[in-house]
């Protein structure tokens, strides 16, 4: 191969022409090396510190410079494109918009960092031109690039050497895991799922305080991915591989739930579709399926998606065809159903490196430990700076009057500086801050103000040189303010994790499995009408166990199940029914047959493979479910406690045998039902409130009432506070004072933090430590408050021994049993979502 190339001898003489010999091999060989570099490191891989490709952190980084702020004003997109290629980017404005937008889609990113005004697309259409659209920075993104200015990282030319930018942002945000990674390079790619800020924050701290924590501690705090658009994770062992070696898989599927959508015909609605999917493919599949005879029993199918009410698909069914088996031909042969492989490729030190779940945080760890360091040694030299000056002018102050004469008497400003700093032993820096002096800080206020800078300053020197000489306080510093951060910009799980799919009725039998998928046994719908207990998890949950012999309780007294705290269990039958009491004081009567049946088990139940609640019943806005309880002519006295400490027990026989939903109890407004039991005569009640009150007196002391009564006084509540728990413990077990009896566990935090995001301190202390009280008195305090707490967020009142979970069922540790009746809690290590 020949290369030729033109270049003049000498100026102004006729052009030579030079042809030079290359091996065609190696140019390629060096030209694919180049350009596979430059994919890899300046374009498709994230960075692992920030999580950030070079495109992303290049906007992020412009929208910062302009100062498009969340509270300032959007400016036109196609400006900040501009902007970012003409200063950052040399590539096409098209691949610029794209990376923008995708940072604005909500359904895209689970934080995202670009608040997009106008039409920004959604997962069946493109945006709108940048032209038409307007942007500006997310809450989320000054985490990101918060402290540039104080020298935490280091900044690198840009393509013409004429600008400088950051090499990677300070990332107060551990945005890989946040907000996941798609890429694909030159013989690699990247694909990274989204997780929960407040649950990854909390595996961070848990690294930050435990360098040497391992994988299974980890993962106490991530239990698993959080997608952006909710819906279900079936199966975890892929998870886990990916979060052990940095590859794996899982499957996603829709949130679905069977209900009439006419009076006479069932159908499946859809609220949450798998992460990336649109509703417009999904009907199009849908479609596809019927025509080419995969689907059958589908009548029709809906896209009633609006602003309004958000995601809804409904797929009607038809007459004799069941919906669960029509679903479960929807999950395999419709994107309802979607798998998603993890392959956590990265930048480290730029190298492209697969990552494990431990060293995605540790190389976050470690940057934010970094920037934390230069962040303070910047400041430390900055307040060193300005206090040698004040210091100086302190001097002068002094004597001021020579100051000034000294100034008058010389030539010029040169002679004075000299004399300024022989006569009053000065510094060149001080000479010259006191010759800029404005005649106006010459008062005594002045002086009173520099003397407090003065006392102010050493006091932060100090700080800041505490922190750099000791690592235990650098790394204490780095915890808290990812604390501040979870606080801040945390919002709850949206995903549902599921170990299994549960025992979801199939298709017709004989109908072939989708490839790449086992074939699931056929599940007969001629179910024998036998004993089981309906179970209700804290975290949503139903099932059904096989019989009533299953033991729910592990340990004498413990009522729960494994990876999760069972917050109802009703004794039935498979054909019988329960009820679903919910806030608003009403019970909705749900079958039996329609909860998933639980695989047989030698021990306590695990609801894993349960189903979530919200797929057999459509809950109005502000409506949260507080228990099962049994219905029909011979159902035990039901008893209720609201927020605003009423008490009331309900009639055996009240439960309308035709009707669907009926309330069971008049509440005033603002006021809710927070807990419920069956009780008998002997049994205590059981009140605990926010301002760590606890009261408790025989269920004798409520008369019956009918289900259109309002309840009466059952605790006197102080002013601003309600009530937290409200339960009941059977009279043997109230009776028992030994270290085996009833506990009562509360968790105290600060009323102003935001749900889900504090851990808060708890205290497990005997039942029998707490005197009981008359109905609708004030009781007795259960739990002194720490400095910034004050209310509990949280209580529990049961057998022994307590057991906590978070929001995806994670178990929480509790302290060890305290015997004080009002003492103080201990710090727990992750947010509890409910105790059983």
């Amino acid at each position: 191969m020949a290369r030729r190339s033109s270049t003049p001898a000498v100026p102004g003489e006729p052009v030579v022409e030079r042809i030079v010999d290359i091996d065609v091999a190696t140019e390629m060989e060096g030209s694919f090396l180049e350009y596979a570099y430059s994919v890899i490191y300046s374009r498709a891989l994230p960075d692992a510190r920030d999580g950030l490709k070079p495109v992303q952190r290049r906007i992020l980084f412009q929208m910062h410079d302009m100062g498009l702020r969340p509270d300032r004003a959007h400016v036109k997109s196609a400006r900040v494109v501009g902007e970012v290629m003409g200063k950052l980017h040399p590539h096409g404005d098209t691949a610029i918009y794209d990376a923008m937008v995708r940072m604005a889609q909500p359904f895209s990113l689970r934080l995202p960092m670009v608040d997009g005004h106008g039409n920004f697309g959604s997962l069946d259409d493109g945006p709108a031109a940048p032209r038409y659209t307007e942007a500006r920075m997310a809450p989320s993104a000054l985490a990101m690039t918060a402290g540039l200015d104080e020298d935490v990282v280091d900044f690198v030319p840009n393509y013409d050497n004429k600008l400088t930018q950051p090499g990677v942002l300070p990332a107060a945000i551990p945005n890989l895991l946040v907000n996941g990674a798609s890429g694909i390079a030159v013989g690699m790619a990247t694909n990274m799922a989204p997780h929960n800020l407040v649950e990854v924050i909390a595996a961070a701290r848990h690294l930050v305080l435990h360098p040497d924590a391992t994988l299974d501690e980890l993962l106490r705090f991530v239990p698993g991915p959080d997608l952006p658009s909710g819906g279900k994770i079936i199966g975890l062992e892929g998870v886990r591989d990916a979060y052990r070696t940095g590859r794996g898989a899982f499957r996603t599927r829709a949130t679905a739930r069977i209900e009439n959508v006419t009076p006479r015909r069932k159908g499946i609605v859809i609220t949450e579709l798998p992460y990336t999917v649109g509703p417009e493919k999904v009907i199009e599949k849908i479609k596809e399926g019927v025509q080419s005879k995969k689907l059958s029993g589908i009548s029709d199918a809906l896209d009633l998606t609006d602003r309004q009410h958000g995601l809804r698909l409904v797929i009607e069914v038809k007459t004799g065809f069941d919906p669960d088996a029509v679903l479960e031909q929807l999950y395999r042969y419709t994107p309802l159903e979607d798998s998603f492989s993890i392959n956590n490729v990265a930048l480290v030190e730029g190298q492209p490196r697969t990552l494990g779940l431990r060293d995605l945080l540790r190389v976050w760890v470690d940057h934010r430990i970094d920037v934390v360091r230069r962040r303070t040694r910047h400041r430390l030299a900055k307040r060193t700076e300005r206090l040698h000056l004040v210091e100086g002018l302190l001097i002068a102050i002094v004597d001021i009057d020579e100051v000034i004469q000294v100034i008058r008497s010389s030539d010029d400003a040169d002679t004075a500086r000299t004399r300024l700093r022989d006569v009053f032993d000065l510094s060149e820096p001080q000479a010259e801050y006191i010759l800029e002096l404005r005649l106006r800080r010459l008062t005594r206020f002045s002086r009173i103000e520099l003397e407090k800078e003065r006392d102010d300053l050493a006091e932060q020197i100090a700080a800041l040189q505490a922190i750099l000489a000791d690592e235990a306080l650098l790394r204490s510093t780095v915890s808290d303010e990812m604390a501040e951060v979870a606080a801040t910009y945390g919002t709850p799980r949206r995903t549902i994790l599921l170990e299994s799919a549960g025992g979801t009725a199939t298709a017709a039998e004989g109908a072939p499995a989708p490839r790449g998928r086992a074939a699931a046994p056929a599940l007969s719908l001629e179910i024998p009408d036998s004993p089981c207990y309906a179970l209700l998890s804290a975290t949503g949950l139903v099932a059904r166990t096989g019989s009533t012999d299953v033991p729910l309780r592990p340990a004498p007294g413990a009522h729960r199940a494994k990876h999760d705290v069972l917050a109802g269990a009703v004794a039935t039958t498979v054909r019988g029914e329960v009820g679903v009491l919910t806030s608003r004081g009403v019970v909705r009567r749900v079958s039996v047959l329609d909860l998933p049946g639980l695989p047989p088990t030698d021990g306590a139940p695990t609801l894993s493979g349960g189903l979530p609640l919200s797929e057999l019943l459509a809950l109005d806005k502000g409506e949260r479910v507080v228990g099962l309880v049994p219905v029909g002519a011979d159902a035990p006295t039901l008893a209720l406690g609201t927020a605003q400490g009423v008490v009331k027990r309900v009639t055996p026989g009240e439960a309308p045998a035709n009707r669907d939903s009926w309330d069971v109890i008049a509440l005033k407004d603002g006021d809710e039902v927070v807990g419920c039991a069956t009780v008998d005569e002997a049994d205590e009640l059981v009140f605990i409130a926010s301002d760590a009150a606890l009261l408790h007196y025989p269920a004798s002391a409520v008369r019956p009432q009918g289900r259109p009564a309002g309840g009466m006084a059952g605790m006197k509540l102080a002013p601003g506070h309600r009530v937290v728990h409200f339960g009941a413990l059977p009279a043997q077990d109230a009776a028992d004072g030994g270290d085996d009896g009833p506990v009562v566990v509360t968790v105290a935090g600060s009323s102003t933090a935001l749900p889900g995001t504090q851990a808060g301190s708890a205290k497990v202390t005997p039942f029998s430590r707490y005197p009981g009280k008359g109905r609708a008195t004030g009781g007795v305090r259960a739990h002194r408050f720490l400095k910034g707490e004050d209310a509990l967020f949280l209580a529990w009142v049961g057998p022994a021994p307590a057991r906590a979970t978070g929001s995806a069922g994670q178990p929480v540790d509790l302290p060890e049993l305290d015997d004080r009746r009002d003492g103080s809690g201990q710090p727990l290590s992750a947010p509890p979502l409910a105790i059983g």
